[in-house]
């Protein structure tokens, strides 16, 4: 009976053990998974009984070094060593202020607090004999106080701090002796705090300990040169742990109800090639750091099998009865993932070869496969801002955010069992081997006063806000809208230059064919034989490209197609007396097929570039847009355009994007003059015959505030906004003059950069718009506080930065950026129509299953959809950039592969989204709109000379006649015969 019941008990361990190397699926699994959609945020809520927590650890924070009878620890004696400049003797000198801890514990509210015991405080040398009761009575008050204000302690007995004189006299943990020393010393802390306490961590990190205290000197105690000494005190850890763990499952279990773990930190690891051996190489990567430990305690009671083939005899071995003590020692899996380990403590030599990440949802679901799906409680997680850092972190803030998310999506999506997640840490401290250098608080600690005064950070504001709604639960806002544009609506796509073709291909080959019409129909050329040059005029069905570009636009289902002029190449002296007529020619024709195909052209006179000015030569050479004769240059260049284009053009964008950040302000206030000059040459000369609208188009991407709940930052957010979007907005738009808030902020500086608007050019300037035109493609987020100077501008004191939840390819999408931009413009120049004129996003040419472009359209458009239903903007165009990867590389939706265009799967999804004119509600009722007339584009021809209509009627009235007696002559022919 007895063989029968060991028998079950090996089968049901055996059912219930993991696979060997489980989680080796996991990098095969995420690659599957679909994107971008598995990239978004997830909006949503944690379990109701999800535990919300915050730590600390004993030597960062408590100071007090040597009062009340505490013993030195090996961080004490180390931080007096070698080069170290700072200690932790005061740290944040949390043993005089618990009130001060427990008011800020009780502000973000959470459930737990994990905190660490100072063995040394306890027992100064290490063992009870040394047992100090003001140190205890320490910890009691501190417990005390957190089960008052319905806080759990979640209790470390040791957070790398081991009393002096163990180390001294002992050799530390690599001693076998101090298993029973700290199987001892975590008797008396279950016996004396036990009742109080649910939740233990036998050791943390034993990894740095082990590697980093014993092996590479970084940590305390600081010992090195012994390549094989971290893995026998890696040994001595697990059976410290495991002998800890087995007294309170003896002893104590029953009557406390607590539960035990070791907490393991690690990295996470992405191979550097999709190949198996890269895969594997990651496995065993991590298998080194976390596996380590992580094996013995939830696997076999033995290491893993990677590290035992690499390491062989350096790696100390378990007997049968060792692996028997260790295995099974762990009640969840307490796991520490962020600054503390990840990026600082893990050397090339663990990577194997392989790309570090920061992925903490692959880690959970790695260890989910790899050690048996147990309950995964985050007892570390974080990130960290440099030392000079004060109560606004927007970097720790985005850090945790991403974090909490990964959790959450973890549980939601995996299927992962995360159970608790603690930020780390409560305040600033002594952060090991970086001192004072970087902050990874929630709350600042001004280590300058001696009441070590502590600040909630922007981070603590938003950890809490995430703790009282639970995580994320969706908004209003975050839900996709349902409806529909109005009917006239355009719907259009974008392209910076078109195709040109200065020679009809339909004429070009002079060379004479033979017909084999007998075989196979091939078309023979014959040698030494050619055409003579034919004596006809140039049509415009005779350009190839012509066609095959509007047959590409027209596919697409739109309505309109956007595209820019070349001014260099169309006035190349600079005298619109001699433009290049061909080149005129061709856009003429090429509008007008636009115009056949029920197209409307929008016509850009001027794309500003980085690369090169396209100016006129004589311009280009001779200041180019800061010589004053430039804006009367291009307002001839203008009234050419109109003139010879504008009876198939009813849409034209004077100057496309020239709010450049490179555009200097006396540049642009020449620039906003031509604008003006050539706004009003169209409305004086032309509009009355032509019936068109001018306007220019603004490069407008989003600029958020870091902290939504901070006014320092959004007063940096509306600066940037006025400087870039302002600047050539409110003269056209508003006031006729720059910004307040920019001249404002300039005259602070003492700058006198920003020209003066004359009477004179400021009535020139004002109102030259029929339209508001926008490109959009991205939002960042501004924040005053000075973080990373590669990404600050210093002349507007702004920190540009992103939210690490984004996706990104390589700007941050960000759909509700549209939004926001197109409620700015609404807010600021009230009911003027708009046009989203181009937005689009980058993405692998070669990928022509462009899942992000058909993501980042469908989002973005809902969003201009709710800006258009919801909010009232006067939205009366979108256009899609770009058409094609051939004009524009990366953002179109045809691809090109040798002279071959692809049509992608973001081209089909936009067609379908124009089809319906949005997002209707299934089941509703088709919108009714009125069939638009279709162009007649001879009819112009008609009205401008009667004559011609007169003939041409009379003509075509003698035809019909002619055909009707041809047709029943013949008829009756047929019934005499």
């Amino acid at each position: 009976m007895g063989a029968l019941l060991a028998l079950f008990t090996f089968l049901a361990f055996a059912a219930a053990a993991a696979k060997p190397n489980a989680g080796l699926k996991t990098w095969g699994r995420f690659s599957k998974l679909p994107y971008p959609g598995d990239k978004a945020f997830l909006y949503g809520t944690f379990p109701k009984d999800f535990m919300w927590a915050v730590g600390t650890a004993a030597y960062q924070v408590e100071g007090a070094f040597e009062k009340d009878g505490k013993g030195l620890s090996i961080w004490d004696t180390f931080t007096r060593g070698g080069n170290r400049k700072a200690t932790g003797d005061v740290g944040s000198d949390s043993y005089h202020n618990i009130c001060t801890d427990i008011r800020a514990i009780r502000q973000l509210g959470v459930s737990h607090y994990r905190f660490s015991l100072s063995w040394s405080r306890i027992f100064p040398n290490g063992t009870r004999g040394s047992y100090n009761e003001i140190g205890t009575n320490y910890y009691r008050n501190l417990i005390k106080q957190l089960k008052e204000n319905r806080v759990q302690p979640v209790v470390t007995l040791y957070h790398w701090d081991l009393p002096d004189h163990l180390q001294q006299s002992l050799g530390g943990w690599s001693n076998p002796e101090l298993v029973g020393i700290f199987r001892d010393y975590a008797d008396f802390c279950f016996q004396t705090f036990g009742d109080d306490v649910k939740f233990w961590i036998t050791i943390d990190n034993p990894f740095v300990v082990a590697r980093h205290g014993y092996g590479t000197g970084v940590v305390a105690p600081g010992i090195k040169n012994d390549p094989d000494l971290p893995f026998r005190v890696g040994h001595n850890l697990l059976k410290a742990h495991a002998a800890a763990w087995h007294l309170y499952n003896r002893h104590y279990r029953s009557r406390q109800q607590g539960k035990l773990s070791m907490a393991l930190a690690s990295h996470w690891i992405k191979p550097s090639r999709t190949r198996l051996e890269s895969l594997r190489e990651c496995q065993c990567s991590l298998d080194h750091v976390l596996g380590w430990f992580a094996r013995p305690l939830f696997i076999d009671g033995d290491y893993p099998p990677c590290m035992k083939a690499r390491l062989g005899p350096r790696l100390p071995s378990f007997t049968r009865e060792e692996r028997e003590q260790v295995r099974g020692t762990a009640d969840f899996f307490a796991l520490s993932h962020g600054a503390g380990l990840s990026f600082q403590l893990i050397n090339e030599s663990l990577k194997f070869g392989q790309k570090e990440d920061l992925d903490l949802r692959m880690l959970l679901y790695w260890v989910n496969a790899e050690y048996n799906k147990p309950p995964i409680f985050v007892v570390q997680s974080g990130w960290y801002v440099l030392g000079n850092t004060k109560t606004e972190d927007p970097k720790h803030m985005y850090y945790l955010k991403r974090f909490i998310a990964e959790a959450l999506k973890s549980i939601v999506i995996d299927g992962v069992n995360v159970i608790g997640y603690t930020a780390w840490s409560l305040m600033d401290g002594f952060e090991w081997h970086r001192e004072y250098g970087i902050r990874r608080g929630l709350y600042y600690v001004n280590f300058n006063t001696l009441d070590m005064k502590r600040e909630p950070k922007t981070s603590a504001t938003f950890y809490r806000n995430v703790i009282q709604k639970n995580g994320f639960p969706e908004l209003p806002e975050n839900r996709p809208a349902q409806g529909m544009f109005p009917c006239d609506f355009a719907w259009g796509v974008s392209a910076n230059s078109i195709q040109v073709e200065t020679t009809p291909s339909q004429f070009a080959d002079p060379s004479v064919y033979l017909w084999n019409i007998s075989n196979n129909g091939e078309l023979l050329r014959l040698e030494g034989l050619s055409a003579p040059p034919l004596r006809r005029t140039t049509h415009c069905a005779d350009y190839a490209t012509i066609r095959q570009q509007v047959d590409e636009i027209w596919q697409v289902g739109v309505s309109h197609f956007h595209f820019s002029l070349n001014w260099s190449a169309l006035v190349p002296t600079g005298d619109v007396a001699h433009p290049n007529t061909t080149l005129l020619g061709y856009y003429r024709c090429f509008t007008r097929q636009l115009l056949q195909a029920n197209v409307t052209p929008v016509v850009t006179l001027w794309h500003h570039t980085h690369q090169r000015s396209s100016l006129p030569a004589p311009l280009d050479s001779n200041n180019k847009w800061l010589n004053r004769e430039t804006p009367e240059a291009f307002a001839e260049y203008a009234r050419l355009c109109y003139r010879e284009l504008g009876a198939h053009v009813k849409m034209w964008i004077t100057l496309n994007e020239p709010n450049d950040e490179m555009v200097s302000y006396q540049e642009g206030h020449q620039m906003l003059r031509a604008h003006a000059l050539a706004w009003r040459t169209y409305d004086r000369e032309f509009r009355h015959t032509q019936g068109g609208q001018v306007s220019l188009a603004l490069h407008m991407d989003w600029v958020e505030p870091a902290f939504s709940f901070s006014r320092e930052d959004v007063e940096p957010a509306k600066r940037v906004l006025d400087f870039r979007i302002g600047w050539f907005a409110e003269p056209i738009f508003g006031s006729g003059d720059y910004p307040l808030g920019m001249r404002s902020w300039l005259r602070q500086l003492n700058s006198l950069d920003l020209p003066v608007f004359n009477e004179e050019d400021r009535l020139l300037v004002k109102g030259t718009y029929d339209f508001f035109a926008i490109s959009h493609f991205s939002t960042k987020l501004v924040t005053h506080a000075k973080e990373d100077s590669y990404t600050y501008t210093a002349r507007l004191e702004v920190q540009h930065m992103i939210d690490t939840t984004w996706i990104m390819s390589p700007m941050p999408v960000v759909p509700w950026g549209l939004r926001k931009a197109l409620n700015w413009v609404r807010e600021h120049y009230c009911d003027v129509p708009v046009y989203v004129m181009a937005n689009g996003v980058e993405e692998d040419p070669a990928r022509f299953k462009d899942s992000l472009r058909v993501y980042y359209l469908y989002n973005y458009i809902n969003e201009a959809l709710k800006a258009y239903t919801l909010d009232g903007v006067n939205l009366k165009g979108y256009f899609a950039y770009a058409l094609s990867d051939q004009r524009d590389p990366g953002f179109g939706l045809y691809g090109h592969v040798h002279e071959e265009m692809i049509v992608k799967a973001s081209l089909s999804n936009y067609r379908n989204i124009i089809q319906h004119n949005g997002f209707p509600i299934q089941g509703s009722a088709p919108q009714q709109c009125p069939s638009m007339p279709q162009p007649c584009l001879g009819c112009h021809m008609l009205v401008k000379w009667p004559v011609v209509g007169f003939l041409t009627l009379v003509g075509s009235g003698v035809l019909i006649t002619l055909g009707l007696i041809i047709y029943y002559t013949a008829k009756r022919h047929k019934e005499c015969y």
